[in-house]
């Protein structure tokens, strides 16, 4: 099957490049300059290829992106980790990474082949913005106001249907031809429409007039006379000489008379006219995410304007559906790009069904476009993984000003270090590494994995576009991991107070693990290696009972075990990063959670576990950047990732961070009184005065706390409060007041001689008793009687 490429040129004098996404690949000039193209409402385009064709040099371009470390500009630091030229590295994409996937497959020598499939029990559903962001509506337009006054299709966009030539070109000034024979293959083309106002197809649909010109020929909009005068579009053949692509389309009418969802366009008939034959489906009267991109660029001045991060997600994860259905039924959409999915008022619809075929169909040509093809599409066909890829591919064009998306690179993603949006929401771009990654056995292996996911990120860009100063979201149950149970004011959280694991429903052993509730890991562990069968749930569980009982070279041999039989198991992973967590060895239990976040970039967990990992192992900036993703994105994790935020901040010296991060712990979390009092001691101690230590005072005076400890802060308070009055005893301090007390030597020295005396009758040891008797009597006042 020959590879055909359609690009516009460029319109700019002595330029010999094409216009990609709106932009020229050599110049940067915007395209549209020259002849206005055709409207397109969708339509097949760009190449199509057959199952073991050769990949074309430039499809080679740029591999690697997804598991390897992003191109920063300094060299390798420890471990052979990237490191910043900057003060310190912030982003976890410059860890070092264990090898999960076909990177263990390289490390281990051996070739392994990921089993996917189409369906899951994990959460399916949909929502435009999943209830956490919102979308501008996009008004349907009147069918009538989509016509073309004149149907012609632009000479830039003229090829050969069989070897891509150009034809149909001006010459001399003499305008090109619409029909006739390629000059180079002989083929006979045609581009002119075979249907014209008022022509009654099948005996029921009249045609009104030609919306577009796609990639498998004219789409006309036609009346159904039968069913109520409703709008319809008839799709037609690109030449109905072409064998494609009349295979095309007769495939396309035994596929989509399968198909029945509603997020996909509505096929109601096929018919003949004069020989040719017209698939009949719904009108649909939305814009296509191309034509939005291209609205936002017209309005801002010819200046690529993308789409803010979560409307693409939000966009993307509402069509998530159509594609599983599709999956579910053995079909693989193929093509999908901005063109085929039309907003439509506050709703999306999935179109142009021209390149759908079979799962199992090894034969017929595949239509694709470049640059948001998968790379082995052209030697090994296509697969629910590259559909996935496609998916991936566009979700990146609708965010970035993507220049050489079809070029440097057609296979790989920009740099993180020369991409803003990539920098600002890293969860967002392993999403992408992942869908696009170059193996695709390292990709998502369904619809649904990709769609749990995304949700997860979606609610951290959310989070993060809300800014400092924000609360965070409500929150999300996981379906992988239980929620935090532990917050640790003053240490990092230990291996076991990580969230643990759900256990999948779907092992076969998920029942009877359910009574396995022995307490001793010991005979835990006894218990569990005399299972029935020793499914990965199983072994997973023994792992974890090891780790408890330290007996960490069990663990690792049961790790290996699970990673041999599959290198994608990132649950070994994270056991495996608890495991070495436990045994101390922070900068290894980094690159374990640093490959698990890799795979499920949406889960929150893993975020925690490495900025644990990272602020145990000295990378305290990337920790408190996890740490802030963390606390905003659900009120699950805000308390742990505050307490980790302050600690950070204060060895840092930032004092208003650190107050910042224990005022995201809200009352309803029972480690609130522990924020409180931290918050409290550290403006104690922060030598600001009087009003500081007003504030300290201020801040447990409603907190139920233990009578010790809100007269031990009461003594340091009142102590350093009088330490300041003295030094300065004409200084001017306002209407301040220290616990409700005047910040003046005599009232203070009473109070605190009262807190000494209080502080004695709660001690019971003798000596330290008879010490605060002491110390009351030496700060008390001296007075005449």
């Amino acid at each position: 099957m020959t590879t055909s490429t359609t690009q516009e040129p460029c319109a700019q004098p002595g330029c010999d490049g094409f216009i990609e996404d709106g932009y020229c690949n050599v110049c940067g000039s915007p395209g549209g300059s020259s002849a206005s193209p055709a409207p397109s409402t969708g339509g097949t385009t760009g190449t199509t290829t057959s199952p073991g064709a050769a990949a074309s040099p430039s499809a080679m371009l740029g591999t690697g992106i997804a598991q390897a470390a992003p191109n920063y500009a300094a060299g390798p630091g420890p471990e052979g980790e990237a490191v910043s030229t900057r003060t310190g590295r912030t982003s976890s994409t410059q860890l070092a990474s264990a090898a999960l996937g076909s990177a263990r497959s390289a490390v281990t020598g051996t070739k392994s082949t990921r089993r996917v499939g189409t369906s899951s029990t994990r959460l399916r559903g949909h929502r435009l913005g999943a209830g956490l962001t919102t979308v501008p509506s996009a008004p349907v337009r009147d069918p009538l106001q989509a016509i073309m006054a004149v149907p012609e299709l632009a000479e830039s966009k003229r090829f050969c249907p069989t070897c891509g030539a150009k034809v149909g070109r001006s010459r001399d000034g003499v305008p090109g031809r619409t029909s006739g024979f390629c000059p180079q293959c002989r083929t006979a083309f045609s581009f002119d429409p075979q249907l014209s106002p008022g022509d009654v197809v099948g005996g029921q649909y009249e045609v009104v007039g030609c919306l577009a010109h796609g990639g498998l020929g004219w789409i006309y909009l036609a009346r159904d006379q039968n069913v109520s005068g409703r709008w319809v579009v008839l799709k037609g053949l690109l030449n109905s000489g072409d064998p494609d692509a009349f295979a095309a389309a007769i495939s396309e009418r035994q596929f989509l008379a399968e198909v029945e969802h509603p997020l996909i366009v509505e096929i109601y008939n096929f018919v003949m006219h004069d020989g040719a034959g017209y698939t009949v489906m719904e009108y649909v009267g939305g814009k296509s995410l191309k034509e939005i991109l291209k609205d936002r660029r017209d309005e801002n001045n010819g200046v690529v304007d993308p789409l803010p991060v979560d409307q693409a997600l939000a966009f993307v994860l509402e069509i998530l559906p159509a594609f599983a259905y599709l999956h579910d039924l053995g079909l693989i959409f193929c093509d999908f790009k901005p063109d085929n999915m039309i907003q439509q008022g506050d709703g999306v619809k999935l179109i142009d069904l021209g390149g759908v075929r079979r799962l199992d169909d090894m034969t017929s040509a595949i239509f694709g476009t470049v640059g948001y093809q998968a790379p082995e599409v052209a030697e090994v066909g296509t697969s629910v993984a590259s559909d996935i890829y496609t998916i991936g591919r566009s979700l990146a064009t609708l965010v970035l000003d993507f220049r050489g998306n079809q070029t440097t690179y057609v296979a790989s993603l920009p740099p993180v270090a020369e991409t803003p949006v990539f920098q600002k929401y890293d969860s967002f771009y392993r999403l992408l590494a992942k869908a696009c990654a170059l193996d695709p056995s390292d990709r998502f292996a369904t619809i649904d994995e990709m769609r749990a996911q995304l949700i997860g990120v979606l609610r951290e860009v959310v989070a993060t576009d809300r800014g400092p100063g924000s609360g965070a979201l409500h929150s999300a149950a996981s379906m992988l991991f239980e929620a935090p149970v532990s917050d640790d004011a003053d240490a990092p959280l230990t291996w076991d107070a990580l969230p643990a694991l759900k256990v999948d429903e779907s092992d076969p052993m998920a029942s009877w693990l359910a009574g396995v509730n022995i307490a001793d890991p010991a005979a835990r562990m006894a218990a569990l290696a005399a299972a029935p069968e020793g499914t990965v749930e199983v072994r997973l569980a023994y792992a974890r009972a090891a780790i408890e009982h330290r007996r960490f070279a069990e663990v690792d041999k049961t790790i290996a075990s699970i990673l041999t039989d599959d290198p994608w198991e990132w649950r070994a992973a994270w056991i495996g990063g608890l495991a070495e967590l436990a045994r101390g060895e922070a900068a290894a239990a980094r690159a374990s959670f640093n490959a698990v976040y890799g795979q499920v970039p949406g889960e929150l967990a893993p975020k925690l576990a490495l900025a644990v990992s990272c602020e145990v192992s000295g990378e305290p900036d990337i920790a408190e950047s996890l740490y802030v993703i963390c606390a905003r994105s659900d009120a699950n994790y805000t308390a742990p990732a505050a307490f980790g935020l302050a600690r950070i901040r204060q060895a840092r010296g930032d004092l208003d961070g650190a107050l910042h991060a224990l005022d995201l712990v809200t009352p309803t979390r029972s480690s609130y009184t522990d924020a409180r009092m931290r918050r409290a001691r550290l403006l104690a101690g922060s030598g600001r005065g009087l009003p500081a230590l007003a504030e300290a005072l201020a801040s447990v005076e409603s907190v139920a706390i233990p009578p010790r400890e809100r007269v031990s802060l009461s003594i340091d308070v009142l102590r350093s409060a009088l330490e300041e009055v003295t030094a300065a005893p004409t200084k001017q301090v306002g209407t301040v007041r220290i616990g409700g007390v005047e910040p003046k030597e005599p009232p203070l020295r009473d109070a605190l001689e009262g807190a000494y005396r209080e502080m004695a009758t709660l001690t019971e040891d003798k000596i330290a008793r008879i010490d605060l008797v002491d110390q009351a009597n030496a700060v008390r006042r001296w007075t005449t009687t």
